[in-house]
């Protein structure tokens, strides 16, 4: 039985093994490209043209031109080969004047640069531009929010709450407890229109306001499930009843810790004397401005764009139906955050995040 010709064997040393499956693992590598890697690594192993053409969902003649490519050159044979076109009309020194522009300085009457203004100033045309911002990573247009933190126990606190969820105590529950307030009940104005092939679902701009109610969650670290309460207001009295409920809630048997923010309602006298009342409830206080450290933030981000934002409700009592059954349905299939960070990789970014503020 015919066979071919015999193909020339794949060899790898460790090093190129490791960098091969990087990249060939990386989410950012192009598929293209990955793939290449890939075509080596499986030649490498031993298996044939065709069995790597059938896994990979290439052409055998994709397979056999990168595995001869990475046996004449090694891995650079696996990158594209310069192409034949016009020559650059920008030199270095100009991409690094616009860069330099764009991020050093501002245009008159404006907050940032666009890619029209930039290259009405330069003379460069707009595409140009857009092509040397998109290389470069550069978005004047958007921005991203910060707040540090002003608390004189900023280190403590962060460490005291990390350290409950990287290695929680015995015996005891982890609970983010907070109050999203001023849930509306909104109505649109006319009916949706549903989704369909090329269109999406759409809804009026303007709406009808039926009243608010506020969200009171209390979510458990261990397994991400949810005890919740909706009331009317949200002051002492009602955490307190929250309090009540989640006492209710919790086996007699475990120690509480409570991860709560500032808020004035947490640590209102009555509050307070509850806590010394019930010893087996421990508050922990995030530090101010940092409401991220709470996980129960998280879910209120899930909860608020799966059931709350898009919803069309006549009735107070229908989003509050809304969010129970929500919650319901979200605890049957619950699953715990995977916190990763450390307090000192904590640190660490915000000591970056200083120097970089110190030196604008």
């Amino acid at each position: 039985m015919r066979t071919g010709r015999p193909k020339s064997e794949v060899k790898l040393s460790s090093e190129e093994y490791e960098q091969l499956k990087a990249w060939a693992g990386a989410r950012s590598m192009p598929q293209g490209i990955a793939n290449r890697m890939k075509v080596v690594l499986l030649a490498a192993q031993g298996l044939n043209s065709n069995a790597i053409a059938e896994q990979l969902e290439v052409s055998q003649a994709t397979v056999g031109k990168w595995r001869r490519r990475f046996i004449e050159r090694g891995i650079e044979g696996l990158h594209d080969e310069l192409r034949p076109g016009r020559p650059r009309s920008i030199s270095d020194e100009e991409i690094a004047q616009l860069l330099q522009k764009t991020i050093n300085t501002k245009p008159k009457a404006s907050t940032h640069w666009t890619c029209r203004d930039l290259a009405s100033e330069s003379g460069i045309s707009k595409s140009t531009v857009q092509r040397i911002w998109s290389a470069f990573g550069v978005k004047p247009h958007r921005t991203r929010s910060f707040k540090l933190s002003t608390d004189p126990f900023f280190v403590e606190k962060v460490r005291d709450i990390v350290g409950l969820y990287l290695d929680p105590p015995i015996n005891a529950l982890v609970l983010c407890v907070d109050e999203k307030s001023q849930c509306q009940a909104l109505e649109c104005s006319q009916p949706a229109l549903p989704m369909g092939l090329g269109y999406l679902e759409g809804y009026t701009h303007d709406y009808l306001r039926h009243g608010t109610t506020t969200l009171f969650a209390a979510l458990d670290t261990a397994t991400g499930r949810v005890i919740n309460q909706c009331k009317n207001r949200h002051r002492h009295q009602e955490f307190l009843q929250f309090l009540r409920h989640i006492e209710a809630n919790v086996p007699e048997e475990f120690d509480v810790h409570l991860v709560m923010d500032n808020y004035a309602t947490h640590k209102h006298p009555k509050v307070r004397l509850w806590f010394a009342r019930h010893p087996r409830f421990q508050a922990h206080f995030t530090p101010t401005y940092s409401s991220w450290l709470n996980q129960v933030e998280t879910w209120f981000g899930i909860i608020t764009r799966k059931a709350i934002r898009r919803g069309s409700f006549t009735t107070v009592k229908q989003l509050v139906a809304t969010i129970d059954a929500f919650v319901k349905a979200y605890n049957e299939h619950s699953h715990p955050f995977a916190w990763t960070a450390s307090a000192d990789s904590i640190f660490q970014k915000l000591g970056r995040l200083c120097k970089l503020i110190s030196g604008t």
